[in-house]
């Protein structure tokens, strides 16, 4: 195990005195008041008051400290690199187990404290004002920070060159709401002193955000009552917050975004298409000839999966006489979603696509989730059916007003709009499935169909969903293998699980 070293981005001054010419000491100049530096001067001095007297405040903050970290455990899965300004003691960023974790603090007290809690993380000794690190990381956090710092834009400008386009930023601030009570409680001893606080309200953090060039993709409000009172504790804090209208009395807002990305480079990524073929003969030919080429060069990628037809003679054969980069595999496990994931794990491609094999969603259409994509204005972009006119036997009304339901569902669990769950075609890049495949076992393996597992493990690593409707056509070969009623109750039991793991955690 690595261990802790502190790295000084800002030298900070003597606090007690400046050497002069002739060797005698003189005490610094006390800044101006009103201006940035009195501010630092006052808050560090704050701080390391703070650090000093810990165990004083640790008992009336440790269940808010708790709680906030379970909610940062479920936005933040282990493994990734994360970096925290304005750390304290490390306690949060070593609870979320990242391959890399870099605290950094303007206190030196707090710096020292945490180095010597947590030898296994890196921590630097710097305002974040100033910050300037050589590297990049996945996860950015500032936890009950920018209420009490001078600039709130210019720190954000700060973390900026932190990112990288998959980069999230997770701010967390207090309500205005609770301003009283806070200050009371302070004054009577039962929290951590603070100093005039800047007050945020998540429309102005979202602004400010906006000016340093991140993009919001969600707002949502932690923590009804901060005090240790199971189960009232629990009731209030893990299902009431999330409901209307006990959300306006959170205690704290948490805001996600990511930077506004960078225009597409010059070197255009691969593509890698996943067809899921079951009892699908009539349609690969066609899939062949009409799945355009797209990026850097695109791969077909058949899946076939215990065809009672010749599918995977007619995939072998049509292959052969079509001369396009192609793969063929078939599948042990049973399911779409087991052949998606075949298929993936032998792509090639940087960008990943699912087409399913019935050519209801025409392969013509994919070069529009291509663009989508790979211009950044979406890190995951979901295939929707429910906007145009459908072909009148394309869906059965049971169907249609099932997908309504579960759009409505999974929009309010997963806080991003979408329209249409079941519709085969998603795109995601590589390199995002592969974090969703290593955080599966957050949600469990009983998706057959593929389409959930990836939606819930694109919401939880803070992907943003775009959906991107396309014209929904009726079958020219074969019948449906979706069982209507069957896989509507499964449906149901995923959408009650997902709230637990996803919304009520």
């Amino acid at each position: 195990m690595a261990k802790s070293k502190v790295a000084q981005a800002v030298p900070p001054a003597d606090p007690d005195s400046f050497s002069t010419s002739d060797g005698l000491k003189t005490p610094p100049e006390e800044p101006l008041a009103g201006t940035p530096e009195a501010y630092r001067a006052h808050r560090l001095r704050n701080w390391d008051s703070i650090a000093q007297n810990l165990p004083r405040w640790d008992a009336g903050n440790r269940y808010y400290h708790r709680r906030l970290t379970q909610v940062f455990e479920n936005l933040v899965p282990p493994g990734q690199r994360v970096i925290e300004i304005g750390c304290a003691q490390g306690d949060l960023l070593a609870a979320l187990k990242p391959s890399y974790g870099v605290g950094v603090d303007f206190s030196a007290e707090m710096v020292a404290r945490a180095m010597q809690k947590h030898p296994e993380l890196t921590f630097v000794h710097a305002d974040a004002h100033e910050l300037t690190l050589d590297e990049t990381f996945d996860v950015v956090i500032l936890s009950d920070l920018v209420n009490d710092v001078w600039d709130v834009e210019m720190v954000f400008q700060r973390i900026r060159p932190l990112c990288t386009h998959s980069t999230r930023v997770i701010v967390n601030c207090y309500s205005r709401v609770w301003a009283p009570v806070l200050g009371l409680t302070a004054k009577l001893g039962l929290s951590t002193p603070k100093l005039a606080q800047n007050w945020l309200v998540p429309e102005d953090v979202s602004n400010l955000l906006y000016l340093a060039g991140f993009e919001t993709l969600r707002n949502q409000p932690e923590i009804l009552w901060p005090l240790p009172f199971r189960p009232l504790s629990a009731l209030l804090n893990r299902w009431l917050v999330k409901l209307w209208p006990f959300w306006y009395f959170a205690l704290t807002n948490i805001t996600i975004a990511r930077p506004f990305p960078n225009p597409a480079g010059k070197d255009a990524p691969r593509v890698s298409v996943v067809v899921p073929a079951r009892n699908e003969a009539g349609n690969i030919a066609e899939i062949i000839r009409r799945t355009p080429e797209m990026g850097a060069g695109t791969e077909l990628i058949f899946v076939e999966g215990h065809s009672t037809d010749d599918t995977w003679e007619t995939i072998q054969r049509e292959v052969a006489r079509s001369g396009r980069p192609c793969k063929i595999f078939q599948q042990t496990g049973k399911g779409k979603g087991d052949a998606v994931r075949l298929g993936f794990a032998q792509a090639s491609g940087q960008v990943l696509m699912i087409l399913d094999a019935d050519i209801t969603v025409s392969p013509e259409d994919l070069p529009k989730f291509y663009e989508a994509l790979v211009s950044g204005r979406g890190d995951f972009i979901n295939g929707v059916r429910l906007v145009y006119p459908m072909h009148e036997e394309a869906m059965r009304l049971f169907n249609f007003l099932g997908n309504k339901f579960f759009s409505l569902a999974f929009s309010w669990l997963l806080r991003q709009p979408v329209k249409d769950t079941l519709c085969g075609t998603k795109v995601l890049w590589k390199q995002d499935y592969e974090s969703i495949a290593r955080n599966r076992a957050y949600f469990g393996d009983f998706d057959p169909f593929g389409d959930f597992d990836l939606l819930f493990g694109a919401a939880r690593l803070n992907r943003k969903i775009v959906d991107l409707p396309v014209r929904y056509g009726a079958r020219t070969y074969g019948e449906t293998n979706i069982q209507r009623w069957k896989h509507g109750v499964l449906l149901l039991r995923m959408a009650a699980f997902a709230a637990l793991r996803v919304k009520f955690t």
